[in-house]
């Protein structure tokens, strides 16, 4: 199994330069191959493979205006050339979008491949700096850092200022964790991150929106500085500070809590959410975008795959929210805004959400069962209406009588 180990990095002030031409030359090449390939196809429609971009590379390093890419490691601009080609592959496969220009603003990268470091007793030596190691500070302490042997090393420098390595290492598959027998489905949320099919709620902390005054203080303060003064560069950076600490905040919340229910729970079983139609609600948008749903999925997605857990997404068509989980009653709708209900058929008080996490589990295990996909039921057997008086709300809960479908 393949891991890597992110730490942080500390470079002195040459390998700090150094590292820095190494990001603009792998930029500029970059760069320079995209608008190199576009222009082929556009002007012939032919695709371009490797290893004629890595022939165009030569061709460049050959221009005497471009000499000084002869001055850093070739291997980090073939990688990038590697990477882009990658990134080609997977545009065509309809997996991701068009690859993008870089920009000096955004994240700066090199990858180095085994013939251009050296990870010696934990020091690391890169290429062109092999006379100094390159500071780092390991995070693991029941990982020794000189046990390890690293096939590519990573470099980067976040816009807030701070240096990373990235050490991808071959590593044996992790032990399969002890079944528990417990099982679970999950209903995503704004106002609750999760709540679980035995009535669990997990809170949603909201990182963004604590931290907006602050943002947007930064950023007005960055908006009156002079483009491509110090002044803007040292607001931008604190600017990208801010983001850095909720995307953090964030990223910890999710691994945590994508872990928790890995490590208790057999079976998990989530919806297959429509993110990129639903954050199309502008007055939604920001707070389904902080929420991190799709990063949640994907941690689940490798960490139970890791663990031998057994995750299953269910159609998102499927009505959960409009179900009633104990004789089944399907609503004809349900307003976002109606956070519980009671059943027309059995009487019984729902809380929206609980009931959507037990529909969510009824079904996954319908599925794991019987195999094949959850979809939307259609139009139920007609019911015959019960005429009953209606019940008073509970613990101070707004209920909304709804009509089934007829």
């Amino acid at each position: 199994m393949r891991t890597s180990y992110k730490v942080r990095a500390y470079p002195t002030q040459e390998q700090a330069a150094m590292l820095n031409r190494t990001f603009g030359c792998v930029r500029l090449v970059w760069n320079k191959v995209l608008e190199w390939r576009k222009t082929r196809y556009r002007s012939q429609g032919l695709r371009t493979s490797y290893a004629q971009t890595s022939r165009y590379l030569t061709e460049l390093k050959r221009d005497p205006d471009l000499g000084f890419l002869s001055e850093v490691s070739c291997v980090p601009l073939q990688q990038g050339l590697r990477h882009q080609h990658a990134a080609f592959v997977n545009f065509f496969a309809g997996r991701a979008r068009h690859p993008r220009y870089k920009s000096r603003q955004r994240k700066q990268s090199a990858t180095f491949t085994r013939s251009a470091f050296r990870w010696r007793e934990g020091r690391l030596y890169l290429a062109k700096m092999m006379d100094t190691p390159l500071e780092v500070v390991w995070s693991w302490p029941d990982v020794d850092p000189a046990s390890i042997e690293p096939t590519s090393v990573t470099v980067s420098r976040e816009p807030c200022g701070r240096w990373y390595v990235s050490l991808a290492v071959e590593v044996p598959g992790p032990e399969q964790a002890p079944p528990t027998g417990a099982v679970v489905g999950v209903d995503l949320g704004i106002k609750d991150f999760a709540v679980t099919s035995d009535g669990g709620k997990i809170a949603n902390a909201r990182r963004l929106a604590k931290r907006e005054r602050n943002l947007a203080r930064y950023q007005r303060r960055m908006a009156r500085k002079q483009p491509g003064s110090n002044n803007r560069a040292k607001a931008r950076a604190k600017v990208a500070r801010a983001h850095r600490k909720v995307t953090a905040s964030r990223t910890d919340f999710l691994h945590k809590t994508s872990a928790r229910l890995v490590r208790d729970h057999d079976v998990i079983v989530i919806e297959d959410l429509n993110i990129k139609g639903m954050i199309r609600n502008r007055r939604l948008a920001k707070a389904i975008s902080d929420c991190g749903w799709g990063e949640f999925r994907r941690q689940l997605k490798y960490k139970a795959a890791r663990h031998g857990r057994h995750l299953i997404v269910i159609d998102r068509w499927y009505p959960s929210s409009k179900t009633c989980s104990t004789c089944g009653h399907l609503l004809v709708e349900l307003p976002l805004s109606t956070r519980a209900w009671r059943c027309p058929s059995c009487r019984t008080l729902h809380d929206r959400d609980i009931n959507a996490a037990k529909n969510i589990l009824a079904a996954g295990l319908a599925v794991s069962a019987c195999g094949g996909d959850v979809r939307h039921p259609g139009p139920p057997r007609a019911q015959s209406p019960q005429k009953q008086e209606p019940q008073p709300a509970r613990a101070g809960i707004p209920v909304l009588q709804l009509q089934g479908r007829e």
